[in-house]
């Protein structure tokens, strides 16, 4: 019995130690998980890029931090609350739609069925419309006639892309305004020197007006351009080698067309589709009824409302 009672008491001494040595181990994991936390902490406030520094053989973790993120959306909400508070002082009953990222792979662009000319080819493409699935159009002004710096302001504070095709007959009256346009990352394309009927000239004709705006551009703006959009459409064969001889890569006719106080269309649905072009013109109330904002308003209203965004025509060539 004797030895029972010892074996006892032994039991209950190493149960005792066991507890004790628990207790210890605890306090030790709990310990390290407070390093461990800490150097997590240290970490993301110390690493150039947030990351902690991997086991060896694993990879780094490269997830942003969390105050990245909440920054990120910060920045998002303000500049929604900013369009939105522009289009309401521009007079627009909805903000723009913002438009989705430039696709990463640009689409393959050929030339309308019907739009072409003998030996297509191996010219530039005359197109109405970019292919793609996404709910974007793009928005493109002719000539330079007028030149409202309400337009500047308005485009600028609502956002909103444009590409501009302009003829130096009319620009040459100022061409610091669209100088400010581009400073504004609005691309300034061919639209002729004097904006004439091409398929009435001949093909060294053609290519003194095409090639001439060129240089013109270049000069005034540093850039030659790659898109030349023929006055009112109308292009020969001649037009398409003269443009391709001075450097143009495509030629994006339009779509529709927009006023203030109105939509043309070229489909027979009238209606926008995804990709479409849509052309205007530097104008003001000498030439139709309204001024330029109020074209834009026109614009918006119908592409917002039928779920568009307006993206910017470079990215998708």
């Amino acid at each position: 019995m004797q030895l029972v009672r010892q074996n006892d008491k032994f039991r209950a001494r190493r149960k005792g130690r066991g507890r004790a040595q628990g207790r210890v181990r605890g306090r030790v994991r709990a310990g390290a998980a407070v390093l461990t936390a800490a150097a997590i902490v240290s970490g993301c406030a110390s690493g150039d890029d947030g990351g902690a520094n991997p086991a060896p053989g694993q990879q780094r973790l490269d997830a942003p931090p969390a105050r990245a993120l909440d920054s990120y959306a910060h920045k998002l909400r303000v500049t929604q609350v900013a369009r939105a508070a522009a289009a309401k002082r521009w007079g627009l009953a909805k903000p723009p739609l913002a438009a989705p990222p430039a696709p990463a792979k640009k689409p393959a662009i050929t030339t309308r069925k019907g739009f072409e000319v003998k030996g297509q080819a191996s010219l530039p493409p005359v197109f109405t419309t970019i292919p793609t699935k996404k709910k974007v159009v793009f928005l493109t002004i002719d000539d330079g006639a007028e030149k409202d710096p309400a337009l500047l302001k308005m485009m600028s504070e609502l956002q909103i892309p444009y590409t501009a095709f302009l003829s130096d007959y009319l620009v040459k009256e100022d061409y610091g305004y669209f100088k400010k346009m581009q400073s504004r990352g609005v691309a300034l394309n061919n639209h002729t020197l004097n904006h004439p009927y091409l398929p009435g000239l001949s093909y060294k004709q053609q290519r003194r007006e095409i090639c001439g705006m060129q240089d013109v551009i270049h000069k005034r703006y540093g850039k030659r351009p790659e898109l030349f959009r023929p006055p009112y459409g109308n292009y020969n064969a001649d037009s398409l080698r003269a443009a391709k001889s001075c450097g143009i890569k495509a030629v994006p006719l339009w779509a529709s067309e927009a006023f203030p106080d109105r939509m043309d269309w070229r489909e027979w649905d009238r209606d926008l589709h995804p990709g479409d072009i849509i052309l205007t013109h530097f104008r003001g109330r000498e030439d139709w009824k309204g001024t330029m904002p109020d074209m834009i308003r026109k614009v918006m209203k119908t592409v917002t409302d039928k779920g568009y965004a307006v993206a910017r025509l470079e990215d998708y060539l």
